[in-house]
């Protein structure tokens, strides 16, 4: 069983940045696919970014250009850097992990955009 804490959520301004950061409870190097996904009030949980193993990434079309997702294998986290950030990008953030058959998700940490 795979355990993920999300940190690094919170309050900033239209245009400010943010980085969270998803600690995993065991090795990632071997876990074939690492995301964050987010979800805002009213509306469903959506993708956006993942990882592989192999360090592809891909991102939604709304998050493109702005956040950067990486891994540090040897501090077993996985990170989502947020920059140009949005009202639009208010939303609860979780980190997921996909190993074998079964998906992990973390406890979320909430990121609020506003003015």
């Amino acid at each position: 069983q795979v355990q993920l804490v999300e940190s690094g959520g919170g309050s900033v301004q239209p245009g400010g940045s943010l980085r969270l950061s998803c600690a995993a409870s065991q090795s990632i190097r071997s876990i074939p696919t690492m995301g964050w996904y987010r979800q805002a009030p009213g509306k469903q949980r959506e993708l956006v970014a993942g990882i592989t193993s192999g360090g592809s990434t891909n991102y939604a079309d709304s998050v493109k250009g702005r956040f950067t997702i990486s891994r540090d294998n040897a501090k077993n986290t996985v990170y989502l850097q947020m920059n140009s950030l949005k009202p639009e990008d208010t939303a609860v953030y979780y980190c997921n992990a996909g190993v074998s058959l079964t998906v992990y998700w973390g406890q979320g940490t909430q990121v609020t955009v506003s003015s």
